[in-house]
C-alpha cells in the first residue's frame, strides 16, 4: 500500500499537491479521467480558469479569490505533472527557469542598475530584455513570440505594439478613427455584395481598428468589453424586473416596450 501520510497532511504545501498529482496520474492506481488527459485537453481549463481569478479580482471576492488561485495553481501542477512524465521538464525546473527570468528581467533590483528610473524607462528596458531573449530563441521577426492562444482583442493590441515598435504604427487617433469609418463602410458594402466569409472578414478588420484605437487611448479592449457585459446585464435584468412587476416576461413583452423600459433604467443609472 502507498504512504498516504503526506496526501492527508493538512500543512503538506507544495509537496503535497505535487505528490497529488502524480498519484491522480499513475496509470495503474490513478484517477481513469486523470490519467487520460494531455496537454491539449487540459488547456482549455487552464484558460477558463485564470478568468475565473480575472472575474473574482473584478468582483473583489477576495475569499473566491483564494480558491480560484489554487485552481489556476493547479493548473500548472497538472502541465509540470505531464511535462515530467513525457521528460519535458518538471515543477522544478519550470520555478528555477521562472526565478531565473525574473532575476535577469530586474537588474535594478537584483543587479547593479539603478532603481532610479520613471516606468516608462522600466519598460523599456522590460523589452529590451524580452527582445534578447527572444533572439536566443531565434524569434527574429518582429511579431514572433505573440501567443496565438491569447483572447483574440488582447493579442491583436500585443501584434500593434510589437509593429508600433519599429514605427508600424498611426502617429494619432485621427487616423486610426479614419480607418475605423472606412473599414466600417467596406463592411456594409461587404453585406450587401461578399460572401458570408469575406464579409466576416471585413468584420475582423474593423475589429482589429477598433482594438487599435483601444491601444492608442490606453484603454484594454478586454477590460472594456467586459465592462459592457457587465453593463447590458444589469440592464436587462432591471427591464425583466420592471416586466416582472407588471406581471410579465420578456415573451410576453415587445421590442418597443423593452426599448422604453431600457431606456428608463439607462436615465435612471444617469441620474443617480
Amino acid at each position: 500500500m502507498p504512504d498516504d501520510s503526506l496526501i492527508h497532511d493538512p500543512n503538506g504545501g507544495m509537496p503535497r499537491l505535487l505528490e497529488i498529482m502524480r498519484r491522480l496520474r499513475d496509470p495503474v492506481t490513478g484517477c481513469p479521467w486523470d490519467v487520460e488527459q494531455d496537454f491539449d485537453s487540459i488547456a482549455p481549463y487552464t484558460i477558463e480558469e485564470a478568468y475565473e481569478v480575472a472575474d473574482a479580482i473584478a468582483r473583489q471576492d477576495w475569499a473566491e479569490l483564494e480558491g480560484e488561485l489554487g485552481d489556476l495553481l493547479l493548473q500548472t501542477v497538472y502541465h509540470t505533472q505531464m511535462g515530467s512524465e513525457a521528460g519535458h521538464f518538471s515543477f522544478d525546473s519550470v520555478v528555477k527557469s521562472t526565478a531565473d527570468k525574473m532575476v535577469a528581467r530586474h537588474p535594478h533590483v537584483f543587479g547593479d542598475e539603478s532603481r532610479d528610473k520613471s516606468a516608462a524607462q522600466q519598460t523599456a528596458d522590460w523589452e529590451k530584455i524580452k527582445a534578447a531573449e527572444r533572439a536566443d530563441k531565434a524569434q527574429t521577426r518582429t511579431l514572433d513570440g505573440v501567443a496565438t492562444g491569447l483572447p483574440a482583442l488582447t493579442r491583436a493590441v500585443k501584434l500593434q505594439n510589437r509593429a508600433a515598435r519599429v514605427g508600424f504604427d498611426w502617429p494619432d487617433t485621427t487616423h486610426v478613427i479614419d480607418k475605423i469609418i472606412e473599414e466600417a463602410g467596406e463592411l456594409v458594402e461587404a453585406r450587401e455584395t461578399l460572401t458570408q466569409t469575406e464579409t466576416e472578414e471585413e468584420f475582423g478588420d474593423l475589429l482589429f481598428v477598433i482594438a487599435n484605437l483601444a491601444r492608442h487611448l490606453q484603454i484594454d479592449p478586454e477590460t472594456a468589453l467586459r465592462a459592457a457585459n457587465a453593463k447590458f446585464t444589469r440592464r436587462f435584468g432591471a427591464v425583466e424586473d420592471a416586466l416582472a412587476a407588471q406581471g410579465k416576461t420578456p415573451a410576453d413583452s415587445d421590442l418597443a416596450e423593452m426599448d422604453a423600459l431600457w431606456d428608463a433604467v439607462k436615465q435612471a443609472e444617469k441620474s443617480r
